[in-house]
């Protein structure tokens, strides 16, 4: 009608009520509003949980050691059987990563480029360090190459049993690593280098470690990073003897047996920082040379 009400049905001639004039709904608000809502709430969440975790773990464990102020950080970091763990836990852990570094690439090459029975059961084995209790793993060795072990080798309360144990615990990082680079590299260059009259030694000088030598180092770095902070694995074969076999991650815990919580803490910064220094120039590697994540 022209006055703006309208007619009931079947009375006609009847004013209804004034016709109610609802503003439409802009177009798409409710797709808009569910995506910023799923793009909001996965990054929430997962930000909320690694603060729980992790960085809020960090932060009173930072807190924590420099309760005292600097001078009381610097003084439990300095400290000579500090010092002594410090410098035996990083010494230990480099040596550990290059060995461990050749060998994973041998390992990763037979697994990759040779056929054999048993394949599987090699790969599981080499995954077992990632599921294995570390405190089982020292318990293992000591049992193989301790005072009483069956191969007449005693590497307890030793500076080698310290590195054999952290070699059990890293080595799967230095195989995992290397192992998708192997699997992708073009075998036709290869082969093509061979027929120029290329050596074998050559074509693996020349062409293969090139291209797998960050891979190399990627495994390297998260293997130093890992035994840096390893307890489990070297706590029963070490012996934890001061100035001798005493790494850090056990004089930390003897520290924290003693109650002196900001020197364990303080010890234990020390140890993330290195940790999260190597991951993260891992990171960079990983982005600038395009390396997979096996692991």
């Amino acid at each position: 009608m022209p006055d703006g009400t309208t007619v009931v049905a079947g009375h006609p001639g009847v004013a209804g009520p004034p016709a109610s004039r609802v503003p439409p709904r802009p177009p798409g608000l409710p797709g808009t509003l569910k995506r910023i809502v799923n793009r909001a709430g996965g990054p929430t969440l997962a930000v909320t949980y690694l603060s729980l975790l992790v960085l809020l773990p960090l932060a009173a464990v930072v807190s924590k050691a420099f309760d005292g102020g600097w001078g009381t950080f610097w003084r439990a970091v300095s400290q000579p059987e500090a010092v002594a763990a410090l410098k035996l836990t990083l010494i230990c852990s480099l040596i550990v990563a290059v060995v461990n570094s050749l060998a994973g690439v041998l390992i990763a090459w037979v697994l990759v480029r040779d056929e054999f029975r048993g394949k599987r059961l090699v790969g599981a084995v080499i995954d077992l360090p990632f599921a294995l209790p570390t405190v089982v793993a020292g318990l293992t060795l000591l049992t193989l190459y301790g005072p009483n072990g069956p191969f007449g080798v005693n590497v307890a309360d030793t500076r080698i049993g310290i590195m054999l144990a952290l070699a059990f615990v890293t080595l799967p990082f230095c195989v995992r690593s290397v192992q998708p680079v192997l699997a992708e590299l073009d075998r036709e260059t290869e082969e093509a280098a061979a027929s120029l009259g290329a050596s074998s030694a050559g074509v693996l000088r020349r062409i293969v470690l090139p291209s797998i030598a960050p891979a190399m180092l990627a495994g390297a770095g998260l293997a130093f990073a890992r035994a840096v902070g390893e307890f489990g694995s070297v706590v029963l074969i070490s012996g934890n003897l001061p100035f001798k076999t005493e790494v850090a991650s056990s004089w930390i815990y003897s520290l924290s047996q003693s109650d002196a919580f900001e020197s364990a803490a303080a010890i234990s910064v020390v140890l993330s920082a290195i940790a999260l220094v190597v991951l993260f120039a891992i990171g960079v590697l990983r982005r600038r040379f395009d390396i997979s994540e096996a692991i």
